[in-house]
């Protein structure tokens, strides 16, 4: 840096109802990092934000499965011969992006509990005399963004 400092001043605050010290601070800033990280590869890879679910308890239940998902992914790191992609470069230590990539041969090797595909053929189609309902409508949520009031001026 031009001032002879290594790094610039980091600023940071705190707000609550007791003062913290400033080594508690700098160690939940350290964490925050870490989370932030989780939260990005949550919604980018394990695709978080992707459904659209009905009910609150469907969305909950979803959420739930997010760190579920990640611990197996973390678990798996020894399991996994990693795919390398033509572009990247070989690592020791697997990322759980790098591990999401290569479980494909973890899957093949587990099989499924699912049963066989149906053939195909004409659908049979809605049942006689099955009562058809709409599916509940819940409210949207919108974030709304509030605008600063214009004035006019006032002209003498």
């Amino acid at each position: 840096m031009s001032n002879g400092q290594p790094f610039p001043p980091l600023w940071l605050a705190w707000v609550g109802e007791r003062t913290l010290p400033l080594e508690t601070v700098w160690f939940k800033y350290l964490r925050r990092f870490g989370v932030d990280h989780w939260y990005r590869f949550v919604k980018q890879r394990l695709h978080w934000t992707l459904p659209n679910l009905r009910t609150p308890e469907q969305s909950e239940r979803w959420s739930d499965l997010m760190p579920l998902m990640s611990w197996q992914l973390w678990l798996a790191r020894d399991l996994v011969v990693e795919n390398v992609l033509p572009w990247q470069s070989a690592t020791i230590n697997l990322t759980a992006g790098r591990v999401a990539q290569s479980m494909l041969s973890v899957l093949v090797d587990i099989g499924t509990p699912a049963k066989m595909p149906k053939q195909r053929g004409k659908s049979p189609g809605w049942e006689k005399g099955k009562v058809r309902t709409k599916a509940p409508c819940y409210p949207t949520v919108k974030k709304r963004v509030s605008r600063r009031k214009k004035y006019s001026r006032l002209v003498i």
